[in-house]
């Protein structure tokens, strides 16, 4: 078979490889795709720049168009901004099997109004919100309310749409900072409940149809718990970033919370899924926080998490493909998910300077033996290949840059060998953090 990718991030570059592993796959085209998918087995890039054909198409038009001209047999979507524009609706109205919740699904992560409007309808279990389009108001609530509070601007804003506010002042700014620079993201504010505990992410597989609804096989079955680590510095200290890393699964995450998340957020959210009518065919993710009172859920979003994604994906022990195809073709109730025993651990290497200015164009340099040695996988996420003729050489492109994601029996053992592999690889600038997955690492409220 062959699978179209969209995306150019490390989770993209994670999703190729787990596919391209896959014996029913013979070819993974990438689009955009980074330095990272340029040189994966079985993977190659189609830039919509480079093509006079493609140049002047929608995202839509050319996910359609490549998926004809390739034949591919079904697409996996990345990112969330084009299933919020309504790619994976193009694909299948193309004929195109698709992984990926079509518009009326993605508007969970588009909007956190809706979410939340939603998870209250269901009986998710959440923080408390209510959502204002007027800044007086929102301002007032807040007062009233004091901090600590979270101020969210409703739509996509590139993960710079939350403000944890620990005082009255940084919650009133937020207010002012978040109408005034995000422009229709931040039309509407959602303020919401403080809640203290841990964070952790949980990924899932979603197969929802009228069909699945309607002879009892719509289906959500959820990965290993990972946690993501957002602050630059370590000790959680610094500001949010996209992530500089990910662990999975989680020691202090025990059987019982676990249960209390499939039953109070997994499985209300699937009532909620099939009750909506949502054609929702793809995977989602659960930010949650941990608290005294169970789980709780922050937000949906509706893909696969980065960075969580290259430390959860080289933990399964099954085949990545077969999954996509039970997700597309409503057998997911019925496949079984095996899990690698041990732990994975994926530090990130971030440009100097992010999440603020940062340079680009820089050589990264690979210490193959030593990374090899370790048995880590580098996925890419903000690198590119140089264009000179016949150049092996990969360009720094982004603010995160790459993730070294390593396997062990013992999570000592799996965060020595990714940060073993991490010392093979130099650029200008480079910076990571050196305690992702120890304790002080994650961030608590």
């Amino acid at each position: 078979m062959k699978v179209l990718v969209i995306g150019n991030g490390g989770r993209e570059h994670t999703i190729a490889w787990r596919l391209a592993q896959s014996n029913l796959i013979e070819d993974v085209i990438c689009v955009p795709g980074n330095g990272g998918t340029a040189v994966e087995s079985k993977c190659r890039n189609i830039d919509p720049k480079d093509s006079p054909a493609l140049a002047n198409l929608s995202r839509n038009e050319v996910a359609v168009s490549v998926a004809k001209s390739e034949k591919v047999d079904f697409a996996v979507i990345g990112p969330e901004d084009p299933l919020a524009e309504g790619i994976a609706d193009a694909l299948w109205d193309a004929g195109i099997p698709t992984v990926g919740p079509k518009s009326k699904g993605a508007a969970l992560e588009a909007s956190k109004d809706l979410s939340k409007v939603f998870m209250q309808k269901y009986g998710v279990a959440c923080a408390d919100s209510q959502t204002f389009t007027d800044k007086d108001s929102a301002l007032a609530y807040i007062r009233k309310k004091g901090a600590p509070i979270v101020v969210k601007a409703d739509g996509l804003a590139a993960g710079k749409g939350v403000v944890v506010a620990k005082t009255l002042e940084e919650a009133e700014n937020a207010v002012e900072d978040l109408m005034a620079g995000l422009g229709e993201a931040a039309s509407k504010l959602v303020i919401e409940e403080y809640l203290q505990g841990v964070e952790i992410s949980v990924l899932a597989a979603v197969s929802v149809t009228e069909e699945s609804a309607a002879n009892g096989k719509a289906c959500i079955k959820s990965f290993l718990p990972a946690r993501d680590h957002k602050r630059l510095l370590d000790g959680a200290k610094g500001p949010n970033t996209g992530g500089m890393g990910a662990v999975c699964p989680l020691e202090d995450v025990t059987p019982e919370t676990m249960a209390a998340f499939e039953k109070n957020i997994l499985q209300p959210t699937l009532k909620g899924l099939i009750a909506e009518k949502m054609d929702y065919r793809g995977f989602i993710f659960f930010g949650l926080m941990i608290t005294k009172d169970g789980p709780k859920a922050l937000e949906y979003n509706v893909r696969l998490g980065d960075p969580e994604t290259q430390a959860v994906l080289p933990m399964m022990d099954f085949d990545f493909a077969e999954l996509c195809q039970a997700i597309m073709n409503g057998t997911l109730d019925s496949f079984e998910m095996k899990w690698k025993s041990g732990f994975q651990v994926a530090p990130v290497a971030v440009s100097g300077g992010y999440p603020l200015k940062y340079a680009k164009g820089k050589e990264i340099t690979f210490a193959k033996p030593l990374i090899e040695k370790a048995g880590a996988k580098v996925f890419i996420a903000g690198a590119v290949k140089d264009r000179r003729e016949n150049s092996p050489t990969l360009l720094t492109s982004g603010g995160r840059v790459l993730a070294c994601s390593a396997h062990g029996d013992t999570f000592e053992e799996a965060w020595k060998k990714s940060y073993e592999a991490m010392s093979g690889v130099k650029f200008e600038g480079m910076f990571f953090r050196k305690d992702i997955g120890l304790p002080g690492a994650a961030e608590s409220n």
